[in-house]
């Protein structure tokens, strides 16, 4: 399903804000190295500007049919070693490590985190011929990067570098793992064991699947021979948990602590559409982002999180990948397809803790980035948890790393007619560079200044919204359905600067669902997801 909206949901059509600290333009540049075949879904880790891939597919999106999707042929049986400036890559085939090694680290969407000198890969989903069936793995394993790589590059032995540990709780495929301070945070993802089948576990060959529904928190020592798990007390919560395949961000908070930022994910309880929302993590625990809804890039793809101390802002902008929604000309596109997108958007959150998203003017290349990861240079100024220190990005251009991999497909959608020849995993790497902009005026700003209240919210079909009018407005509301439809309008002329209050008056009552609700003023404009029950 396709909808057009001609409002703008809360996105600005330009990537700079009056009062921000973002003030650039993205710039990716293509580098292509003979030999290297393209990869999606993969860990890595990296020493002196030389990467290390493990796992990942080697093709493009996973067909529909259980006997093709996510076959044997597709897997990544290598360890690769890549020097994007010299433009080099070596392989080493896994057959020389242990059967249940190899098998963990040809699989995909594992959970990964580099710390120091070691590389830790949980999880994953592949084919395990030890099971004789496809399984999410549940170990770690720990790989010493500047010792694989050095072997990997001599054709010398790769087991000395390489360690496992069986743990159950690590069963997991499509979370994500990091860290804040010194614990360990596997947040989401699900344990799928069988052929994938977009039918339902109970065709075909049929298959269990089941959300972790958590944050499994865990402390790691590690001295070089013996790894130590301790598991912490897990954070459950099977609503805003029940996520996979989104993308979790390194934070600088509003108050200067280290964090995370869940966004988005898939796959809602009621209906095959991603979540909008965002949770916040913290040393304290999690919270739900309060009136914020993402609209772009929904599925995991590369993203880089920015902070700049002078202004308290934190900005992740992300690449790509896949959303329900997307921007053509001037119009906000929904597809309850999720197509595959080629959309960069900004999601900035000021001190107030208030988030906005925002669209680049900048696209990526193609519809590319499903999958992909950003890899930023090493010597970049940078928080301990891997954020870019922005206010120390000083020059004109700024080289932040590069993005490799991910899916690169052919059509927005392809699912239904997919034969493995419609989608491809990337093999081109780009660059990624900051351009400072010489001019920083701006179209419209949004939402932050409005303040915009809907309450309450769940309705049973009556509700108020409350927002700040900072000059003499009109005031534009309107209120469309799932499908796009147009059930409230109203202009309300002359508004002066101050709180402005409006009830809404429909009669009949709203049928139960959920309505996308927009404010225009003059000069902003900002919107609210409306749930009548």
């Amino acid at each position: 399903m396709r909808i057009l909206f001609t409002f703008a949901l809360a996105i600005a059509l330009s990537s700079i804000l009056v009062g921000q600290s973002f003030n650039y333009a993205v710039a990716l540049e293509p580098i292509t190295i003979d030999n290297l075949g393209g990869i999606q879904s993969y860990a890595y880790g990296q020493h002196d500007g030389q990467w290390l891939i493990v796992g990942g597919r080697l093709d493009g999106l996973h067909r529909r049919q259980p006997f093709a999707s996510f076959d044997l042929a597709g897997h990544n049986d290598q360890l690769i070693v890549v020097d994007p400036v010299q433009q080099q890559r070596w392989v080493a085939s896994l057959e020389t490590l242990p059967a249940v090694v190899q098998e963990q680290l040809r699989s995909t969407n594992m959970e990964f985190y580099q710390e120091g000198d070691y590389l830790y890969v949980l999880g994953g989903y592949g084919y395990s011929n030890l099971e004789n069936d496809h399984t999410t793995f549940g170990q770690i394993t720990a790989i010493d990067v500047p010792g694989i790589i050095a072997a990997i590059k001599t054709n010398t032995d790769l087991n000395p570098h390489v360690r496992q540990e069986a743990v159950a709780d690590f069963a997991v495929t499509g979370g994500q793992l990091n860290k804040i301070e010194d614990t360990y945070y596997l947040v989401g993802g699900q344990k799928f064991i069988g052929r994938y089948n977009p039918h339902g576990p109970d065709h075909g060959p049929g298959f269990f699947q089941e959300y972790t529904n958590q944050i499994r928190r865990f402390q790691l020592s590690d001295d070089g021979e013996d790894l130590t798990i301790t598991m912490l007390e897990p954070l459950t919560d099977t609503v805003n948990l029940h996520r996979r395949d989104y993308n979790l961000a390194a934070q600088v908070m509003p108050d200067g602590s280290q964090g995370l930022t869940l966004f988005s994910g898939v796959f809602q309880y009621v209906q095959d559409l991603p979540f909008l929302s965002s949770v916040n993590i913290t040393s304290d625990g999690y919270q739900l982002q309060e009136n914020f809804e993402q609209y772009f890039n929904h599925y995991h793809c590369a993203h880089v999180s920015l902070y700049a101390a002078s202004t308290n802002e934190m900005h992740t902008v992300f690449f790509g990948g896949m959303a329900q929604y997307y921007q053509e000309g001037d119009n906000l596109m929904q597809d309850d397809n999720v197509p595959f997108v080629n959309t960069i958007a900004r999601v900035s959150r000021t001190a107030d803790g208030t988030m906005t998203e925002y669209k680049l003017a900048e696209e990526m290349p193609a519809l590319l980035g499903s999958g992909a990861e950003f890899i930023a240079l090493p010597d970049l100024p940078m928080y301990e948890n891997g954020v870019l220190q922005m206010d120390q990005l000083t020059a004109d251009t700024v080289e932040l790393g590069y993005i490799f991999g991910g899916i690169s497909s052919s059509a927005p959608n392809i699912f239904w007619i997919n034969d493995g020849t419609q989608s491809v995993a990337n093999n081109v790497i780009y660059r990624l560079k900051l351009i400072k902009k010489i001019n920083t005026s701006t179209a419209k700003i949004t939402d932050g200044d409005l303040n915009l209240k809907v309450f309450p919210n769940p309705t049973t079909g009556t509700f108020t919204i409350q927002l700040n009018v900072r000059k003499s407005t009109a005031v534009s509301v309107s209120l469309r359905d799932i499908e796009g439809k147009v059930v409230i309008t109203d202009t309300i002329q002359d508004v002066q600067p101050g709180t402005f209050t409006w009830k809404n008056q429909i009669t009949p009552p709203l049928t139960a669902g959920v309505y996308f609700l927009t404010i225009v003023t003059d000069d902003q404009s900002a919107s609210r997801k409306v749930v009548v029950e």
